[in-house]
């Protein structure tokens, strides 16, 4: 049993992990953690397909023994880890083993978390349950400590100009080097940056991440409507696509429009992230930029308004790259109310920036 190389690209530790565990036999558990888009489900997937010993069928979704289990909406609810309950102690149909994999693992409301807890505490000899998320921090303590951990990081920025580089083989070396910067590690970030509407959109966001400092009159709805509107595009975009999956299954209806509106609201939510994650590199850039560090920015095509910017600004920047971080964190973890959280987000950047 192995894992191909392609599996986990760039991520040595990950890999050498889980080919120790195939190799000296695997534990009941594993949660593999860090950020999205750095080859979390890839190595899940490889890794059962070891397990079980048929990765193209894993891959397919259709192995017998495989159960792969993802939020409905924005969480995982108790329903999901209750029917994971009962197949758990099915024998298996063709292999030695079953595996369970649960995507965004971090999504697990309070009730399904307790639910999973009683299967990681006895689980049968031949169960491995894979638990994969994008953050350590909702998940409950006693469930991590009951897992093997798998830490993934940021890719390597040379890996990610490549890929971009083979994705796209029309963009000059200069735009393939902001792709990868903005990018900022992670393969999803640098796939939606190669959206022929993502120059659009991020112009959008770099005019209104200035206009907080450079207009005289300010109103934080307006930077609001820049990051709900792209994260609604992107939203509608996700649940056309799964429609057009969904159309080819044979799924009641409501199981069809809760997958429709996963997709939808998981691709709403991603943007979202990412438009804060960009916001907040503006912010971090002109704090480099006075610091005569342009070597490290990651907006290197906006040098000239960079430059010109961190002289107004001065140290300010720093503590509104700080804002955009804490609420980042605030979104990634907690269900909040988008459009307020992002108006108090931009009344304490125009505070930031007010002296």
């Amino acid at each position: 049993m192995s894992i191909r190389v392609s599996d986990i690209p760039a991520q040595a530790g990950p890999q050498r992990l889980l080919a120790a565990a195939l190799h000296e036999g695997a534990a009941h558990a594993y949660l593999l953690h860090g950020p999205a888009g750095v080859g979390k489900r890839a190595a899940a997937l490889g890794f059962a397909g070891a397990l079980l010993g048929d990765a193209r069928r894993v891959e397919a979704g259709t192995h017998p023994d495989l159960q792969v289990i993802e939020p409905l909406g924005e969480m995982i609810r108790i329903d999901e880890i209750r029917a994971l309950h009962h197949d758990l102690h099915m024998r298996p149909f063709e292999a030695d083993r079953r595996v369970y994999i649960l995507f965004d693992a971090h999504r697990l409301n309070a009730d399904a978390a307790d639910a999973l807890l009683k299967d990681l505490e006895e689980p049968p000899s031949y169960a491995t349950i894979v638990l994969v998320a994008d953050t350590l921090g909702p998940i409950p303590e006693t469930i991590r400590s009951r897992c093997q951990l798998v830490p993934f990081h940021r890719l390597p920025e040379k890996m990610v100009r490549d890929w971009v580089s083979a994705h796209d083989p029309s963009l000059d070396e200069e735009r393939v080097r902001v792709v990868a910067r903005v990018a900022a590690g992670r393969l999803d970030r640098a796939q939606r940056l190669l959206d022929p509407a993502a120059r659009e959109r991020r112009d959008g966001l770099i005019a209104a991440a200035r206009s907080v400092y450079l207009a005289e009159e300010f109103e934080s709805s307006d930077g609001v409507a820049v990051i709900l509107d792209s994260a609604r595009a992107f939203g509608v975009t996700a649940g056309k696509l799964e429609q057009e999956i969904v159309d080819t299954l044979d799924l009641t209806t409501r199981e069809a429009d809760q997958r429709v509106k996963r997709a939808q609201r998981g691709a709403e939510r991603e943007e979202m992230l990412a438009s804060l994650e960009e916001l907040e590199a503006w912010y971090r850039d002109l704090v480099v930029c006075g610091a005569a560090a342009e070597a490290s920015v990651a907006n290197a095509d906006r040098l000239v308004d960079l430059r010109t910017d961190s002289e107004k600004v001065g140290r300010d920047a720093e503590d509104a790259a700080e804002h955009v971080r804490d609420a980042w964190r605030v979104a990634e973890e907690f269900n909040v109310n988008p459009q307020l959280w992002l108006e108090a987000l931009f009344v304490r950047l125009r505070r930031a920036f007010a002296h």
